[in-house]
């Protein structure tokens, strides 16, 4: 089967940081579904392991940890899909990633994909929306409410680089499902009307000091959905937030000095979303549920896609791209790829 890895921690402008190989198609057993990708998405997290991951003695790596695909053989544990059902899952961190023609994927951690998305949209969405939904509700413990709902909370979060991936969905979710006032952050005109189209109540600029900002709309932040760039905003997020405020993060700071949230009893979390599927956690298939759950969001037409760029054909030149335009900091929404070459 035709797939993309890498060898070596290159560069991305390295034109053999990614490569096109072969590699023979896997075979489901027990919980595993064989899953034929049609499209993939490129996250933060694909730069950030071909950058920094120990290679075993040198033996190529496929990434990716977004994917929309049909189901083409089943372990015979997994009961949950059966061949050709269509479906849309984040994988797993320690095994091979979707880009590839083939990957093997736990039943628990997958879903339906969306019936009123094309594959390449339903791509952009897996990883962000996991993230997004245990950011939002297992850590922050935003309430929430059916999106027909509509009441308004006491809650105001505060979203520090809304504009991406993350941010791009997680905007959403808070406003349909929650009842909470939004503060996004974004610093190009660009961005900061895709946040507001995709739902803050307000949007002020990171590139400038967040507190007056803030002060100036009138509102006391009670929670924090940190998306990059932690470290920098610590020191203020802990200035806004009353007592007993909440901390979310999906970063990697180098260092943060719990202590200064003692007198405020504040808690800070750290979302990973690897965390259920990298230790078989006892509630694993909490996220085979709530791509589901996204799903109905989508097709009752509360939410929509966060797919910004198609870049084409999934192959190594276009993925090399994909990562160049991640690690530029600059892109909006998700980066998608659709479809292999015929062979």
């Amino acid at each position: 089967m035709k797939a993309i890895a890498f060898t070596k921690a290159l560069p991305i402008s390295d034109p053999v940081a990614l490569r096109d190989i072969e590699l023979d198609q896997p075979i489901a057993k027990g919980n595993d579904l064989l899953v034929k990708v049609s499209a993939v998405a490129v996250n933060p997290v694909d730069y950030k392991i071909r950058l920094n991951a120990p290679l075993e003695h040198g033996q190529p790596r496929v990434l990716g940890w977004d994917a929309v695909g049909e189901v083409v053989a089943c372990g015979e544990l997994a009961t949950q899909f059966k061949p050709g059902d269509k479906v849309f899952y984040a994988g797993e961190l320690d095994r091979q990633g979707s880009n590839a023609e083939y990957q093997l994927v736990d039943q628990r951690i997958v879903g339906a994909k969306p019936k009123s998305l094309s594959e390449a949209e339903a791509a952009a969405l897996p990883l962000t929306a996991i993230t997004a939904w245990e950011l939002l509700f297992d850590h922050l413990a935003i309430e929430q409410q059916s999106p027909e709902d509509g009441r308004r909370s006491d809650e105001v979060i505060l979203v520090v680089g809304a504009a991406g991936g993350v941010g791009s969905i997680l905007l959403q979710l808070a406003r349909v499902i929650t009842g909470a006032t939004i503060i996004a952050t974004a610093s190009r005109p660009s961005s900061q009307q895709w946040v507001e189209q995709l739902g803050a109540h307000h949007v002020i600029d990171h590139s400038q000091p967040l507190q007056p900002q803030i002060e100036a709309l009138g509102l006391q932040v009670t929670h924090v959905a940190s998306l990059n760039s932690t470290e920098s905003y610590f020191d203020s997020y802990i200035d806004l937030l009353p007592p007993f405020g909440k901390i979310a993060l999906i970063d990697d700071p180098a260092s943060l000095d719990a202590m200064k949230l003692k007198r405020k009893s504040l808690s800070l979390h750290f979302e990973f979303m690897y965390a259920r599927s990298m230790f078989n956690a006892v509630d694993i298939d909490q996220q085979g549920k709530l791509l589901d759950s996204i799903a109905d969001l989508i097709d009752s037409g509360f939410i929509k896609t966060t797919i910004g760029k198609n870049l084409g054909t999934i192959n190594a030149e276009n993925l090399r791209e994909a990562h160049r335009l991640l690690e530029s900091g600059q892109s909006i929404g998700k980066i998608v790829l659709t479809g292999f070459e015929p062979s």
